[in-house]
C-alpha cells in the first residue's frame, strides 16, 4: 500500500437548484404561466422537460393552479430499472396588467354578457361564505 493504512472516504455532494424543475422523488414538478384566453378557449403548449420539449393539451376553461402529468418524463428510478418518474407541470393563469382602448371594451362586453357584473364571485365561493354570515 503506498501511501497509507485503510481509512474511510468520504463524498459531500451540493446540489443547485434547478430554475425550471424541482424534484420530489421520481417525479419533477415545474410550474407554466399562461395567458387568461388559452385558459379559457383550451389549445396546446410546449412544455419543456429534460428530453427536449413536449405538447401539453389544455382543456377549455382550465383554471389557475390546474396540474397536468406527463408521464415517464421525470428522473430515472433509482430502485426499478426502466422505471421513469413523471412530469407535472402546474398552471398559472396571467391576467394582464394593462389593456388597450379596444381589449378594456371587448372585455367589459364580455363581463356584461357573461353576467360577471351584477355576479363578480362564483356561485360556489358565494355559497361557501354564507356560512361565516
Amino acid at each position: 500500500m503506498a501511501g497509507g493504512g485503510a481509512g474511510d472516504l468520504y463524498i459531500v455532494l451540493t446540489v443547485r437548484d434547478h430554475e425550471l424543475f424541482e424534484r420530489q422523488g421520481d417525479d419533477l414538478f415545474c410550474e407554466i404561466p399562461i395567458k387568461f384566453t388559452l385558459a379559457s378557449l383550451g389549445g396546446t403548449i410546449e412544455v419543456p422537460t429534460l428530453f427536449g420539449k413536449a405538447s401539453l393539451k389544455l382543456p377549455a376553461g382550465t383554471q389557475s393552479g390546474t396540474t397536468f402529468r406527463l408521464r415517464g418524463k421525470g428522473m430515472p428510478s433509482l430502485r426499478n430499472r426502466g422505471d421513469q418518474g413523471d412530469q407535472l407541470v402546474r398552471v398559472h393563469v396571467e391576467v394582464p396588467q394593462s389593456l388597450s382602448a379596444e381589449q378594456r371594451k371587448l372585455l367589459e362586453q364580455f363581463a356584461l354578457v357573461s353576467g360577471d357584473i351584477e355576479n363578480p364571485t362564483s356561485k360556489s365561493w358565494f355559497e361557501k361564505a354564507k356560512k361565516f354570515f
